[in-house]
C-alpha cells in the first residue's frame, strides 16, 4: 500500500489499483481477521492481504481515489476535447452564410411549388423536411428536388455548391452523445466531491494517513482549477446547444442536439450525391452531344465527297463525249 499512500502512479496502473479495491475484504471478514487469534503461518495469502489492507483506514476509498487521479488527466483531456466538437459544430453552422443562402433558396423553392395553396408564401419550414428533397421525385423516377435544387444553384449561384466543407466539424459531432458527456462531467465531479471528502478524514488517522493526505492536497491544487474550468466550458457549451435549436425553430426538449446533427449531415451527403449525379449527368450529355457533331460532321463530309467525286466523273464523261 506503500505506492498507494503516496499515490504513485509510476509504480501501479489502472488495473492494478481497481483489481486492488474489487479484492477489498467486507465488514464480515474484516470483523473474522480481527477475531482471529491463531498464528500468521497459518493464513492464506488471500488473509494476509486483508490483514496489510486492513492496517490502512479506508483502504478501499483510497484506492477509489488513487483510480481516479490515474485517470483524471485523460478523462479530462477526452471530455473536453469532444466538447470543443460540439462547440465548434455549432459555431459553423451558425455562422456559414453558404449554408443559410442554401437554405433561403430550399424555402423559396418550396414557396414557388407551393404557390397558389395554403403552404405557400411561408416563413419557414421544420429542419427534418429538408431530407424529403431527396424523397420526391420527378415523373422520370430518377430526378429528385435535391437534384432540381443543385441545378437552380449551379445555374445561379454556383459559389454555394461547396457550402459543406463550411461545416467539416459535422461528421465527429456526430459522433458524439451529450447524454454520455453529461454522465462523463458528473463522474468527474463526483469523483472530486470523493477526494475532497478522503482529504478531510485523512486528519483523523494520523500519522498512517499523513503522507497520502499530502499526496492529496498536492493534486487537488491543481485538479480543482481544472474541474471547475471543465465544468463551466460544459455549462457554456450547453447553453450554445439550446441556442442552436432555437435558432432553427425548435424546441430543445423535442428536438436534441444529436438530431439535429444528424439531420444536417444526412442533408449534405445528400445534397453534394446529387450534385455529383447532376455533374456526371451534365458530362454524360456534353459527350453525347459532342459525339453526336462528329459523327453530323463526318456525315457531311461522306455527303461532300460523294457529291465531289461524282462532279469528277461528270466533267470526265462530258470530255469523253467532246473527243
Amino acid at each position: 500500500m506503500e505506492y498507494v499512500l503516496a499515490l504513485d502512479d509510476s509504480a501501479m496502473d489502472i488495473e492494478m489499483v481497481d483489481n486492488l479495491a474489487k479484492f477489498c475484504p467486507t465488514k464480515e471478514e474484516m470483523e473474522q481477521i480481527k477475531g482471529y487469534k491463531g498464528e500468521k503461518d497459518n493464513l492464506g495469502k488471500c488473509e494476509l492481504f486483508f490483514m496489510e489492507l486492513m492496517k490502512v483506514p479506508r483502504a478501499e476509498a483510497k484506492l477509489r481515489v488513487f483510480s481516479y487521479k490515474l485517470q483524471f488527466s485523460t478523462q479530462i483531456s477526452d471530455l473536453c476535447a469532444n466538447l470543443k466538437i460540439v462547440y465548434l459544430s455549432v459555431e459553423q453552422i451558425r455562422s456559414s452564410v453558404k449554408f443559410r443562402r442554401v437554405m433561403q433558396t430550399i424555402l423559396s423553392l418550396g414557396n414557388a411549388l407551393n404557390q397558389g395553396t395554403s403552404r405557400g408564401a411561408a416563413v419557414g419550414f421544420r429542419l427534418d423536411s429538408i431530407l424529403k428533397l431527396d424523397e420526391t421525385r420527378a415523373r422520370n423516377n430518377k430526378t429528385t428536388l435535391m437534384h432540381y435544387l443543385c441545378k437552380v444553384l449551379a445555374d445561379k449561384l454556383p459559389e454555394l455548391l461547396d457550402f459543406s466543407k463550411e461545416l467539416g466539424s459535422l461528421e465527429p459531432a456526430s459522433k458524439v452523445q451529450l447524454k454520455a458527456l453529461a454522465e462523463e462531467m458528473q463522474s468527474i465531479t463526483k469523483g472530486l466531491e470523493k477526494v475532497i471528502q478522503e482529504k478531510r478524514m485523512c486528519k483523523r488517522d494520523g500519522h498512517v494517513s499523513k503522507r497520502f493526505r499530502k499526496s492529496l492536497k498536492k493534486f487537488l491544487t491543481s485538479a480543482e482549477g481544472e474541474v471547475k474550468s471543465l465544468a463551466s466550458l460544459y455549462s457554456g457549451v450547453g447553453k450554445s446547444v439550446d441556442a442552436l435549436i432555437l435558432y432553427f425553430g425548435e424546441d430543445p426538449a423535442r428536438c436534441p442536439y444529436e438530431q439535429v446533427v444528424s439531420t444536417l449531415l444526412t442533408f449534405v451527403r445528400m445534397f453534394n450525391q446529387a450534385n455529383d449525379e447532376n455533374c456526371k449527368q451534365l458530362e454524360a450529355e456534353k459527350k453525347a452531344a459532342q459525339k453526336e457533331a462528329e459523327q453530323e460532321k463526318l456525315k457531311l463530309q461522306n455527303h461532300h465527297n460523294k457529291e465531289s467525286k461524282l462532279t469528277r466523273k461528270t466533267n470526265i464523261e462530258s470530255e469523253s463525249t467532246e473527243q
